[in-house]
């Protein structure tokens, strides 16, 4: 149980961390070797392999968003009771982003991250944009 209590309280940090645009601190707990999927056929959709990859993904995405804010719903432990071993730990999000141009867009999702020695080794985003429209 203690395990879960943990991976919780990272993941809502971590993505806290995101919303701040502070990447080293929001990849601290990944692997250096690990794979960052992000789907769709998008221009920014793709896999992208080893932690300099992965924050240079991340760091257009900031670039892109200069206004970001997630909002952690649920967060599910496969196994809430292995300490430092694999497990595999998968989150519902909303995000709410504001681009350069001043677009604002609402995204819905689910991240799924397996776990190796407490390092995410595979992160997985399955997410759903919209557009918001204002009247």
């Amino acid at each position: 149980m203690i395990a879960a209590i943990i991976a919780k309280r990272k993941v809502s940090s971590s993505f806290g961390s995101i919303s701040r645009h502070d990447l080293d601190t929001f990849l601290a707990d990944w692997s250096e070797n690990a794979t960052f999927i992000y789907p769709g056929s998008l221009s920014v959709s793709g896999e992208m392999r080893g932690k300099q990859a992965i924050k240079g993904w991340f760091q257009k995405f900031v670039e892109q968003f200069p206004v970001s804010s997630f909002t952690v719903k649920n967060v599910c432990v496969a196994n809430p009771f292995a300490l430092g071993g694999t497990n595999v730990v998968a989150v519902e999000w909303d995000i709410n982003v504001k681009n350069r141009d001043g677009e604002e867009f609402q995204n819905s999702g689910v991240t799924v991250i397996s776990l190796k020695g407490r390092k995410a080794v595979l992160v997985r985003d399955f997410t759903h944009m919209t557009k918001v429209c204002s009247s």
